[in-house]
C-alpha cells in the first residue's frame, strides 16, 4: 500500500498475506475512514469493503486493450483495441499536462470535470457500442472496461486521486524483483519481517535517504510498539533530524 496524491508526506508499507482471500483486504485496511478513496486493480477481495470510495485504474483498462492489439497493427485507428488506448491515453495526457502545470488539487478536480469526464463518457458509449463474442482478449478487455462503470468516475470527485495504480505498482516492482532470487520465504515470520524491512528501504528510497544510514538509525534506536506517536514521528524518514543523521553516504556501495 501507499499514500495518493494528497500533499501529506508519502507512505509506503508492504505486508504479507498467506492468501488472497477477501478477508485480507479487510484486515488490511481495518479502521480506515468511511469515505476513504482507494485506488487499486480488479482484484475482487476490495469488493468485501463497503465504506469506501473505490477508483479505477485507468493503465490496468489500458493495458487489457494493448493485449487485444494484434501484431503491427499498433496505428491501425480502424482496430477497435486501438481506439480504445487512445481514450486512455487522452486522459494521461491531460494529467500529464496538470502536473507540468503545478496545478493544486482544487485546480486539478475543476479541470477534470471540464476535460476528463466528457472523454470518460465517450469511452462509456464505445465500449457499449462493441460487441463481445467468444472469449477473445478484446472481449475481455470490453467486459473488463464494463465492470468498472462506476468506479470509472470515482476519481473526479476528488483532485487528490490518482488516474491509476502505477505508484503502487512501481512500489511492488523490487519484490517482484526479488521473488525470483527466492521462491518462497521459508516461515511466515520470515515473510512478515521481509515486508517490514522493504517498507523500511523504500520509505528511505522515497525521502532520498541512504538506505543503510537509515537501517542503522532506527537499529540504534530501537523503535517499539510502546513508543507513542510522538517519538515514532522522531524516526520517521520525513524528519529533519533523520534526513540530516542518514543523508546519502559519498561511497555508493553503502546505498
Amino acid at each position: 500500500m501507499r499514500s495518493g496524491e494528497d500533499g501529506l508526506p508519502p507512505i509506503v508499507h508492504y505486508s504479507y498475506s498467506p492468501s488472497r482471500a477477501g478477508d485480507t483486504a479487510i484486515k488490511l485496511l481495518d479502521g480506515i475512514a468511511p469515505g476513504t478513496y482507494l485506488m487499486c486493480d480488479g482484484y475482487s477481495g476490495y469488493n468485501r469493503l463497503t465504506d469506501i470510495r473505490r477508483c479505477t485504474c485507468y493503465a490496468h483498462i489500458r493495458r487489457y486493450l494493448y493485449e487485444a492489439i494484434p501484431s503491427g497493427r499498433g496505428n491501425d485507428l480502424t482496430h477497435p483495441a486501438v481506439q480504445g488506448v487512445m481514450y486512455c491515453n487522452k486522459l494521461f495526457e491531460y494529467e500529464r499536462k496538470y502536473a507540468e502545470k503545478g496545478l493544486s488539487p482544487k485546480q486539478r478536480h475543476a479541470r477534470r470535470l471540464k476535460d476528463e469526464k466528457p472523454v470518460i463518457e465517450a469511452f462509456l458509449a464505445w465500449a457499449d457500442s462493441q460487441p463481445v463474442t467468444g472469449s477473445g482478449r478484446l472481449s475481455k478487455a470490453i467486459t473488463y472496461i464494463r465492470n468498472r462503470r462506476n468506479a470509472m468516475f470515482t476519481f473526479l470527485e476528488d483532485g487528490r486521486c490518482s488516474l491509476s495504480n502505477n505508484p503502487s505498482e512501481n512500489s511492488i516492482r523490487p519484490v517482484t524483483v526479488g521473488r525470483k532470487n527466492w521462491l518462497f520465504s521459508k516461515s511466515v515470520e520470515g515473510a512478515e519481517a521481509s515486508m517490514g524491512i522493504y517498507t523500511i528501504v523504500e520509505m528511505a528510497k522515497i525521502y532520498g535517504l541512504s538506505q543503510y544510514k537509515y537501517l542503522e538509525y532506527l537499529l540504534t534506536n530501537r523503535p517499539s510498539a510502546d513508543m507513542t506517536d510522538e517519538e515514532l514521528d522522531i524516526l520517521a524518514p520525513w524528519n529533519e533530524d533523520v534526513k540530516k543523521a542518514c543523508s546519502k553516504c559519498e561511497n555508493p556501495d553503502m546505498e
